[in-house]
């Protein structure tokens, strides 16, 4: 199988170049990152410097799929070319995600360039989407912060346990914003400190509303589904890589007969849910952001405050992997008939 890389010389391209190194099926021929075109792959990031790649302002040659990691809108102005060509295309930016095109125009303040692949890209959650993800040509790969959240809720939410008004507090590394230059990630600015960001919204919010919003069980009768309120906010820590999201919710009280029973079977629950899954995990002990440092994991602990009948899930993955390259992978892998886990099965370094 060729590979192509849009935008190479990003985090998350780079990242797909680690992975990709040790799979035995897919083979990167072509990469491209217009500020470093013209360079080796190997001086722009010396650890690559095995994969004898220049990098080029243009992908070429002939390809079967092709992974984009440039901003939103320039993905997608990038990859419909290469769908009108027969090309399958993982897109990490959030330019498929969403359905409607007025949200996407309305968050990201652009005009989009492609609205008609809008219904027909899959969200790349593999979890959830599976059997859709393995007939797509366009995947919308999830965002990173979704990634954590919507694993985190979506077995209560299908199950129509809580109230649906939530709350996901969520923490990144500074890897999520990208690997510019802006003066909120310099160091100076960041170590030693903690701070939440997008606090009037993120875009990434009606993306898990979206996702989320799909899983709602339909009413008894002839009512109305009640409406999802999600509050989301975000927080920027003095790490590198890594994403822990919190995520409350009220029970429904008339379904357990205590809250220490609802405990026990909410833990069954993400058991039964994640079963077989080799991505997800569900731990005996809150996760912490190191343990999914560098491989494909999302950790979830799902518990329930018994003073107040309040759910508490609390998920951790890495932003970089599981949150963009390992999880476009996973995608690939779903799309062209290979194990899921192909290159994806290295553990955590840790500490």
């Amino acid at each position: 199988m060729r590979v192509g890389i849009i935008n190479v010389t990003g985090y998350a391209g780079s990242e797909l170049v680690r992975l990709l190194y040790h799979h035995p099926e897919a083979q990167i021929t072509s990469v491209t990152g217009r500020s470093a075109a013209g360079q080796k792959l190997g001086d722009v990031f010396p650890h690559l410097s095995d994969l004898d790649l220049g990098i080029q302002p243009e992908l070429d040659g002939s390809l079967d799929l092709v992974f984009s990691a440039l901003p939103h809108k320039a993905s997608a102005e990038s990859v419909i070319p290469l769908l009108k060509d027969g090309i399958k295309v993982v897109d990490i930016s959030a330019d498929f995600r969403l359905r409607q095109l007025s949200q996407y125009e309305e968050w990201y303040e652009v005009t989009h360039p492609g609205p008609q692949y809008l219904e027909e890209a899959v969200y790349g959650l593999t979890e959830l989407n599976r059997p859709e993800v393995a007939q797509a040509r366009l995947v919308a790969n999830p965002g990173c912060y979704p990634t954590s959240s919507i694993l985190a809720l979506a077995p209560v939410v299908k199950e129509g346990l809580i109230e649906l008004d939530i709350v996901v507090d969520s923490k990144s590394g500074v890897s999520g914003a990208g690997r510019g230059l802006s003066l909120g990630t310099h160091f100076s600015e960041v170590n030693e400190n903690v701070m939440a960001y997008s606090v009037d919204g993120h875009r990434h919010l009606p993306e898990m509303t979206q996702e989320l919003g799909k899983l709602i069980p339909p009413p008894a009768g002839d009512g109305e589904s009640a409406p999802l309120a999600l509050t989301f906010l975000t927080h920027l820590v003095p790490m590198t890589r890594g994403i822990l999201s919190s995520c409350y919710a009220r029970l429904k009280p008339d379904t357990f007969s205590s809250w220490e029973e609802a405990k026990a079977r909410l833990r069954q629950l993400y058991l039964d849910f994640y079963s077989g899954e080799p991505f997800v995990k569900i731990t005996s002990s809150p996760p912490q952001t190191k343990q999914t440092l560098g491989n494909n994991m999302c950790l979830l602990y799902p518990t329930v405050d018994v003073r107040t009948g309040r759910l508490i899930v609390i998920s951790c993955l890495d932003n970089l992997v599981k949150g963009a390259a390992g999880q476009a992978i996973q995608n690939m892998n779903l799309m062209f008939g290979l194990p899921e886990t192909m290159a994806l099965e290295a553990l955590a370094v840790y500490p």
